[in-house]
């Protein structure tokens, strides 16, 4: 790619955060401790990035997930807000939403931009973009013990993945847009998916029932 675009911090950490607080929601629901309520924000909010870098891309040193102690701190601030304010926290569930739609797209585009630059095929790119996107969510329910909510019907949010990464795939290694305009472009292009599936209850079905 002519350049490589750089994940703003801010982004980075705030979708770290809601991702990682929607973690805490759901350990409250199991009614979890203080502890195992971290645990489930751990693999809610770098989970999926924990994969990336653990199982497909394979770096020299450590993950960076683990290095820089602001993502930890994020997570940690997320579980504390959670046990104290998770009741208030419910009612400003489009706000996370927001947040949540905003770091899908940044993410999926993320991880797939890593694994072109280290030279994994397309269709393999495209599948680590997805798996950065909503690989935390899939540990969380797996450490729970539940059906993965990304395999059953439900509003379009995997699939939102897909077009941003797929996007930026397009954008950069088709058309041969710089990096930096076609993230921006794919992050965008996911947002709005995501916002008009929330919106519109844009719904996947179940392959019985399409047949």
């Amino acid at each position: 790619m002519p350049d490589t675009f750089q994940l703003p911090v801010w982004v980075d950490l705030g979708a770290t955060f809601a991702f990682a607080l929607a973690g805490t929601l759901a350990a409250m629901k199991r009614g979890y401790d203080v502890v195992g309520m971290f645990f489930l924000a751990l693999a809610s909010g770098i989970g999926g990035g924990l994969i990336r870098d653990a199982v497909f891309i394979h770096s020299d040193g450590p993950t960076p997930l683990l290095t820089d102690p602001r993502y930890i701190e994020a997570i940690a601030v997320a579980t504390i807000a959670g046990a104290l304010f998770g009741r208030q926290i419910k009612r400003f569930h489009r706000v996370v939403a927001v947040i949540d739609a905003l770091g899908l797209g940044a993410y999926a585009v993320y991880g797939t931009q890593k694994s072109l630059d280290a030279e994994l095929a397309v269709p393999a790119a495209i599948l680590v973009g997805v798996i950065n996107a909503a690989g935390g969510g899939l540990l969380r329910d797996i450490i729970t013990g539940e059906e993965p909510l990304v395999f059953k019907p439900g509003q379009f949010y995997v699939l939102t993945a897909v077009a941003g990464a797929v996007t930026f795939v397009f954008l950069t290694v088709q058309i041969e847009m710089r990096a930096t305009p076609a993230a921006l472009a794919a992050i965008a292009l996911t947002f709005v998916f995501r916002a008009l599936a929330i919106t519109f209850n844009w719904r996947t079905v179940s392959v019985s029932d399409a047949g």
